[in-house]
């Protein structure tokens, strides 16, 4: 993983919100939410929180008098994800780093995080701060993409991109939020944490649009693809927008889109 493929700046946050929740994180976050307020949580703490898709799904499901700490490292993210929330008195924002969380010991009775253990630059150590932050008897349960082949879209958008840039394609789909499905390496990890009875189940969803040009604007403006677009070429952003759209049309059609996604779900106790 690059420094790049961290900083989520500018107007990727609201496009991100705007077109990649309901195209692919959506579905996962009403999971994540259903998993996590069925453990009926007293405290919760939620990293890499992005614009708060899982936030806005699981705060309903809290009761009353919960606790609910949710944290990113990038500020304009945890700031886009406030403003989408409103006003929730068991809400507190706080920017944080998942690998030094400024919590004390055993503060949480779950952790969660949906589609952050990607970009974590050692993820072991981030687990080891989410099992010191857990209480005994906690829950750390977080979610991973698979493979990209298996992520039908944003593998339609890579293959395309690297066809409009054959000297140098942009990787950044592949290279990180694709980057980290292998679940003998994941559970590898998380028992090195420290953490027991961990269960990995694969969920496969549909992400669906109402044209090919919402993914193809997902993915190139609303991920930190966009970055490594506009690092090739500062004036091929859009171009770059309409011919994934046309590669994206040529191959699911030209009205309503529809594709498989596909992610690990990890669960783990203390």
């Amino acid at each position: 993983m690059q420094e790049t493929d961290k900083v989520f700046a500018g107007s990727v946050p609201e496009n991100y919100d705007r077109y990649m929740v309901p195209l692919i994180f959506a579905q996962y976050a009403a999971d994540i939410a259903r998993r996590a307020a069925s453990l009926s949580p007293g405290a919760v703490l939620e990293i890499a929180a992005g614009t708060g898709a899982v936030t806005r799904a699981l705060a309903p499901g809290l009761s009353s008098d919960a606790r609910y700490v949710v944290t990113d490292l990038n500020q304009p993210m945890l700031d886009f994800a406030a403003l989408r929330q409103g006003v929730d008195s068991r809400i507190t924002w706080r920017q944080a780093d998942a690998l030094a969380l400024p919590f004390e010991d055993a503060s949480f009775d779950l952790v969660c995080c949906q589609f952050g253990a990607m970009f974590f630059p050692d993820r072991v150590s981030a687990y080891r701060e989410a099992k010191r932050v857990l209480k005994p008897g906690g829950h750390f349960l977080f979610n991973v993409w698979d493979r990209i082949e298996e992520n039908v879209f944003a593998d339609d958008v890579t293959n395309a991109l690297a066809g409009m840039f054959p000297g140098d394609p942009p990787r950044f789909m592949a290279r990180t939020p694709h980057g980290y499905h292998d679940k003998a390496r994941i559970r590898d990890d998380v028992e090195a944490a420290g953490f027991s009875a961990v269960e990995i189940e694969t969920r496969a969803e549909q992400s669906r649009a109402s044209s090919a040009y919402i993914p193809a604007v997902a993915y190139c403006q609303g991920t930190l693809l966009r970055n490594e677009i506009e690092a090739r070429d500062p004036g091929k952003l859009a171009a770059a927008t309409d011919y994934v759209a046309s590669v994206i049309a040529n191959r699911h059609g030209s009205g309503e889109v529809a594709a498989k996604i596909q992610a690990h779900v990890i669960m783990a106790a203390i």
